[in-house]
């Protein structure tokens, strides 16, 4: 599969920030949930700032989206057979 060329922070910035406003959640909520500023959130999502992979994941989870498809990989927002809970949830933070 050839990866689309397009920068990837722009591609994530760009699919969380719609993921988040479908699902009428304030970039505050978010980011109070993570324990960061509003401020930073709001730089991942203009591209302004890169994640870690650690808050990508979380930050799929949260708006309960593969992270194939935040990153532009998939078209599908969900991946197939997704578990009510994720395992690994308790390794991060």
């Amino acid at each position: 599969m050839r990866y689309e060329r397009r920068n990837i922070v722009a591609i994530y910035s760009d699919i969380i920030a719609e993921l988040r406003r479908d699902k009428g959640i304030q970039q505050r909520d978010i980011a109070k949930h993570f324990g960061i500023a509003q401020s930073t959130y709001s730089m991942y999502e203009t591209g302004v700032r890169r994640m870690s992979i650690e808050m990508l994941v979380e930050i799929a989870y949260y708006l309960d989206a593969s992270v194939d498809y935040i990153l532009g990989i998939s078209t599908a927002p969900q991946p197939v057979g997704r578990k009510a809970t994720n395992p690994y949830r308790e390794n991060f933070f």
